[in-house]
């Protein structure tokens, strides 16, 4: 029969691990280096990686993942503070979701969004049947 799905872990690019993982701690998120070429970051169901790359160039290398959150704005005021990572203030959408976006020291993008609580709605994801 199919092979179910049960998650996903992007894998991002870093010139330096240890750097990534010290920015990803201050996210908030639980970091564990598995050497100095490799780590992961983890925050509830949601598992980053991160491979050493010494070409690293955030405009060739850089990666980008997309994060159903429970609320978008507080998120964007935990990662506003802190240092090196850039943001964009969520904003609603015609599509029934409130999204921002943080920008990591290496130019990885996480973008994120939570349901606008006046409309509850989510994006139309096809789902196979199990």
């Amino acid at each position: 029969g199919p092979v179910r799905l049960v998650a996903v872990a992007p894998v991002f690019s870093s010139a330096n691990v240890a750097d990534w993982l010290d920015h990803y701690r201050a996210l908030g998120f639980a970091v564990e280096a598995h050497d100095d070429e490799y780590g992961f970051a983890v925050m509830g169901a949601v598992q980053l990686h991160v491979s050493r790359n010494p070409d690293h160039d955030p405009l060739t290398t850089a990666g980008c993942a997309y994060l159903y959150v429970d609320d978008a704005d507080v998120l964007w005021r935990k990662w506003s503070t802190v240092p090196r990572g850039k943001n964009t203030q969520p904003v609603d959408t015609d599509y029934g979701l409130r999204e921002g976006a943080h920008i990591d020291p290496d130019g990885n993008l996480l973008r994120y969004g939570s349901a606008l609580i006046e409309s509850a709605k989510r994006p139309a994801i096809k789902r196979s049947r199990e």
